[in-house]
């Protein structure tokens, strides 16, 4: 059942938005709205109305009439996100960027491209190939994500451990604040010594500071070549001890992927994964690269996987064999499927030496809580998906699925590590932030905030705790 429909905007405010827009640039009817009320958190709400800006001075102007009115904000990309970023609250409006959707400029002599906030990933990605070139962020939906969102969530992906995440590609940001000022940070620059970078600051902010309307990003050759690995250990410690030495020799993979040992069973006797051998954990890699030094860096990545409780390194011999060594890994989330109706995947990160510490509590909590829990994720990153299994429907369950939660983010806390790797704050977390982050840096936060968004009208009650 849908939320109830909140009291509609002030009539004035209606007056100015369609004003600022023209009549096609407002959606009021109900129907219309829902679509613009959910992501992919499973959370919901219903928006007050739907904007739907083509340019800057739109957003400029959007912003100065909800601070006028007091209305709140919340900035909308294509809602792939996990945690509750772009769900409203009652009487929000909610601005969707999917009408700036342009590639404003493509510059390869700079390896800069410069977008709007509603393009998507995948589009830009086709954009550049022509060029040789790539954007490094890819995350799981980077086909039918937003480069907005990516910049809001700070998305990551498995080519993070080579590449960085969304903040290490880009340059400058134009982006509206919560007083409708429009500011731009950043240069089209790689290096840069001229004050704060506030760049920076807004990646990951998820639309609490101001809502970015155009992006220089920072590009990155393609890779000539790609070969693929796959390492089988007696344990997740042998694997642990394996992606320290990967990370500590000169060649970086392009990917470092890891998977626990109830992983692999899984893989192997639900989701079909033939010819997988049994093993305590795995490790998918990649190497990229030009032609000439391929193969000495596969040669290098594959010796350093090899090691006390290696039980095998295999490295694809072509395209159709990479697709087979994969195999294993595309079958865990249809094999997860068929276990139980719910899961909770959380996004944890640890450093990565603690990565053992972090499997041997999830056990535990699986083990205290009776319930299936399988780690897999980006191992170069120490960032791990921690998917606890559960019904639902069963309360029993469900109390226990929230408190092995619990055990899993104390772990991980205690580890030294964050709540979050990859798929933001939101709704979900922020209180676990509270806990998490040094009361010293959460004041800063709450300053920042107030500095760049006055009225508190962007997407309250999203990413910081209350005070």
């Amino acid at each position: 059942m849908p939320p109830p429909d909140p009291a509609s905007l002030p009539a004035p405010l209606l007056a100015e938005l369609v004003a600022a827009l023209g009549p096609s640039g407002l959606l009021t009817d109900p129907g219309e709205r829902l679509g613009y009320g959910y992501d992919n958190s499973r959370r919901q709400g219903l928006p007050a109305a739907v904007a739907l800006p083509s340019d800057a001075a739109q957003v400029q102007a959007i912003v100065r009439a909800c601070r006028t009115h007091r209305v709140p904000i919340v900035a909308r990309g294509r809602g792939t996100n996990t945690t509750g970023a772009s769900v409203p609250g009652d009487g929000a409006l909610v601005v969707s960027f999917e009408r700036m959707d342009r590639i404003l400029a493509i510059r390869p002599g700079d390896r800069v491209a410069v977008v709007q906030p509603g393009l998507l990933n995948g589009d830009l990605q086709a954009a550049l190939a022509p060029h040789g070139l790539f954007w490094p962020p890819d995350p799981t939906s980077a086909g039918y994500c937003s480069v907005g969102g990516n910049l809001a969530c700070g998305a990551g992906g498995p080519r993070a451990v080579k590449y960085g995440a969304t903040r290490d590609n880009v340059l400058a940001l134009a982006a509206v604040t919560g007083t409708g000022e429009l500011v731009r940070f950043g240069a089209a620059t790689t290096k840069g010594a001229s004050g704060y970078d506030l760049s920076r600051l807004l990646i990951g902010s998820e639309g609490t500071l101001a809502l970015i309307v155009e992006a220089t990003l920072r590009l990155t050759p393609a890779p000539k070549a790609r070969r693929v690995l796959r390492a089988l250990f007696a344990d997740v410690e042998a694997a642990a001890a394996a992606v320290a030495r990967l990370m500590a020799q000169p060649v970086t993979p392009s990917m470092l992927e890891f998977m626990d040992g109830e992983c692999v069973r899984l893989a192997r006797e639900v989701g079909g994964a033939t010819g997988l051998p049994a093993a305590g954990a795995l490790l998918m890699l990649e190497a990229d690269g030009d032609e000439a030094v391929l193969a000495s860096a596969v040669a290098a990545i594959a010796a350093a996987a090899d090691g006390p409780g290696c039980l095998e390194v295999r490295t694809a011999a072509d395209a159709a064999d990479a697709a087979a060594l994969w195999a294993a890994r595309k079958a865990l989330s249809p094999a997860l499927r068929t276990i139980a109706a719910g899961k909770i995947n959380e996004d944890v990160v640890v450093p990565v030496s603690r990565i053992p510490d972090l499997v041997a509590a999830v056990r535990a909590a699986a083990a205290t809580h009776a319930l299936p829990i399988v780690v897999f994720g980006h191992a170069g990153n120490g960032n791990l998906h921690v998917n606890i299994l559960y019904d639902p429907a069963d309360t029993a369950q469900a109390a226990r699925a929230d408190a092995a939660l619990e055990d899993v983010f104390a772990a991980v806390i205690a580890l030294d590590g964050l709540v979050s790797g990859e798929h933001g704050i939101g709704l979900v977390k922020r209180e676990l932030l509270g806990r998490s982050l040094d009361p010293g840096a959460l004041a800063l936060m709450r300053a920042i905030k107030r500095d760049f968004d006055p009225d508190g009208i962007l997407n309250p009650g999203k990413v910081l705790p209350d005070a």
